[in-house]
């Protein structure tokens, strides 16, 4: 199935910092966008503008970086969708951290972005790593749950049942009602109350 999400591969960018809120992940001010289009241009930008073009987001030897390494509690906050389609537009496919917020992570499961967890050394060690090197490849392998960046392997954790979403690709709830379009719509025949609006009021 296309959505299974059993690996990532890509280069990362370093976040350091515990309670990371959705309103500092994208501002209030983006939620009157219609659309999520044009948001990950927006992601950190409050951050990013007081920082002076310090920010990692801003950073040239993270520039194309798909995976984002964080600390403890991050997303929380407001349960804005805005946040991981922020940064799912800036282009992170995957993200590594100490602890999520539960509707942060519930948001990027809906979306397909795996969030692991481990230990706050491990975490640490994965963001000096990538700190010293920025362009060493970092894998997350979800079906086996570890990451492996140069020649270290480390563990990492996530639900059985995400997991078994992610690798099965059954996160996807869009994906599985058009793959199942037909068995959709037999069962949809077969309700009683399915046209009741053709009805004429009397």
């Amino acid at each position: 199935m296309v959505s299974e999400v059993k690996q990532v591969f890509s280069t990362a960018v370093p976040l350091i910092g515990d309670d990371i809120d959705t309103d500092r992940i994208i501002p209030a001010r983006y939620l009157k966008a219609i659309t999520f289009d044009g948001l990950g241009e927006g992601a950190f930008i409050d951050d990013r503008t007081a920082l002076n073009g310090q920010h990692p987001f801003d950073l040239p030897q993270y520039q194309g970086a798909k995976v984002l390494i964080v600390n403890r509690n991050f997303g929380c906050g407001s349960s804005r969708e805005h946040a991981p389609q922020a940064l799912a537009k800036w282009g992170i496919k995957a993200i590594i951290g100490e602890s999520f917020a539960e509707i942060f992570f519930g948001n990027c499961v809906a979306m397909g972005i795996p969030c692991v967890t481990a230990e706050p050394g491990i975490v640490k060690q994965l963001q000096d790593l990538v700190t010293a090197n920025p362009q060493a490849p970092v894998t997350i392998d979800v079906e086996n749950l570890q990451v492996q960046i140069n020649d270290l392997t480390f563990p990492v954790f996530m639900g059985e049942g995400t997991k078994t979403a992610f690798v099965s690709g059954t996160w996807d709830a869009c994906g599985q009602l058009v793959a199942n379009a037909v068995q959709v719509k037999a069962v949809a025949s077969n309700l009683p109350y399915i046209g009741w609006g053709k009805l004429a009021v009397s």
